[in-house]
């Protein structure tokens, strides 16, 4: 069974995707790679897509087609169909391999599957959720190799760490082009907020309620990296040392990075209290690297922020382990200093303060309240070196996100400029 395959159609729906990843780039044609029948009648297939580019590049996308061509992920059907295959562990025959459907622990079991609808927050993939109890996640962009996101679920939920949606199970594909995970199933929280969105309501109108939750944060993102570091067995996850060339090469990139930065910077009042200041900045750079021991680096989240935990069932929940969507899956991979992870939300509570006109000394009580209980949370771990080096490191990877998220702002939203200019103009007048 084939679908009604239409290139020219294709093509142009996918340019107008949020998930496409390559708008910038100019697609030039798609071709079918590889098919799954999720179901014969009424057809829905599960479709690996080569979509080509004028410059010769090539990448892989997954679409869930119906006899007529068209990518329907978030129709009704798709969501329990795709349910209904992991909880059954089926196996689906391709021309060139195989789709597996895996179940984990027994979260999808009395499912009616009556009820499907997209999540309606599409990002790089795309969601359904089935039943209001089941999340399935559609891995959009596809590369060899097993996801992060079920990579680090799994092993989560394997060493006991709770403070995350349970993981259902997901399902991937070996062929003869690749072997990569498709998608995931996990529990959905109908009542579940993201904190950036519960931190825009309440840094607003009743900040005392919002930095009430946030010792818990703290404690919560030091158990996710407790248990990242606990399995010295296991080489993907194993903990290791931090080496000065490691963070020399990091620094050089970060060095480059700013320089960059610094020299294209508009003549505009929004920078004008960094402007001038790119050999300050890169001086701090070299001052914050110039550290002894560093202790350990891990497994960590990748992209942790406000937008990436939710506040459901009287606690915080981790979400959406795939790190940053930009970046390779070896990149993701990656170990890193936790502490990386920690200066993103420190970052993320930058924004929430100034966005919202929090009181002045709202986000120094929200950070002060998270780096006490995270670490607090990590004592005994190893994770952490001595509070000099540790203190050097954050402000090393505040740094590195606050660059960032200026060469972001100049391209995508200038509105937002004050913010990481606000967090540059802090770290120097620090080290000032």
């Amino acid at each position: 069974m084939t679908a009604a395959f239409r290139e020219e159609r294709l093509v142009e729906y996918v340019r107008d995707q949020r998930w496409f990843g390559a708008r910038s780039s100019e697609l030039t044609g798609a071709s079918l790679v590889d098919q799954a029948v999720l179901r014969e009648r009424p057809p829905l297939l599960d479709a690996l897509v080569e979509l080509r580019y004028g410059s010769g590049a090539h990448d892989l996308y997954q679409l869930i087609l119906d006899g007529a061509g068209a990518d329907v992920p978030g129709a009704s059907e798709a969501g329990p169909e795709v349910v209904r295959l992991v909880r059954a562990a089926a196996r689906v025959p391709t021309a060139d391999g195989e789709a597996a459907f895996e179940p984990f622990g027994d979260g999808l079991t009395g499912l009616p599957l009556e009820r499907s609808r997209p999540l309606g927050a599409e990002q790089s993939n795309s969601s359904v959720v089935v039943d209001e109890s089941a999340l399935v996640k559609v891995y959009r962009r596809i590369e060899a190799g097993e996801n992060p996101e079920l990579e680090t679920s799994r092993f989560l939920a394997l060493h006991g760490f709770e403070s995350m949606p349970a993981l259902h199970g997901w399902w991937s594909y070996a062929g003869a082009p690749l072997a990569a995970t498709l998608g995931i199933v996990q529990e959905f929280l109908p009542d579940g907020a993201d904190g950036w969105t519960l931190a825009l309501d309440e840094l607003a109108a009743r900040p005392g309620a919002f930095l009430e939750r946030v010792p818990r944060l703290g404690e919560v993102v030091g158990a996710m990296h407790a248990a990242l570091a606990s399995d010295g067995g296991d080489p993907a996850f194993a903990a290791e040392e931090v080496t000065g060339e490691s963070l020399a090469l990091a620094a050089a990139s970060m060095d480059d990075e700013i320089a960059s930065v610094f020299l294209h910077l508009p003549d505009d009042e929004a920078v004008a209290p960094i402007a001038g200041h790119g050999e300050a900045v890169r001086d701090l750079l070299r001052d914050l690297t110039a550290i002894g021991s560093l202790a350990r680096r891990i497994r960590n989240h990748g992209d942790l922020h406000l937008g990436q935990v939710l506040w459901a069932r009287g606690d915080w929940l981790v979400i959406d382990f795939e790190g940053e969507p930009a970046r390779s899956l070896p990149e993701r991979r990656n170990k890193h200093s936790p502490l990386r992870d920690v200066a993103g939300m420190l970052r993320s509570f930058a924004y929430a303060a100034q966005v919202t006109g929090a009181p002045r000394d709202a986000e120094e009580r929200a950070r002060t309240a998270f780096l006490e209980s995270y670490t607090t949370a990590v004592q005994g771990t190893g994770l952490l070196a001595s509070p000099e080096v540790t203190e050097r490191l954050l402000r090393l990877f505040e740094l590195e996100k606050a660059v960032y998220e200026l060469r972001y702002e100049l391209s995508h939203r200038p509105d937002w400029v004050p913010v990481p200019v606000a967090g540059i103009v802090r770290l120097l007048e620090e080290a000032s």
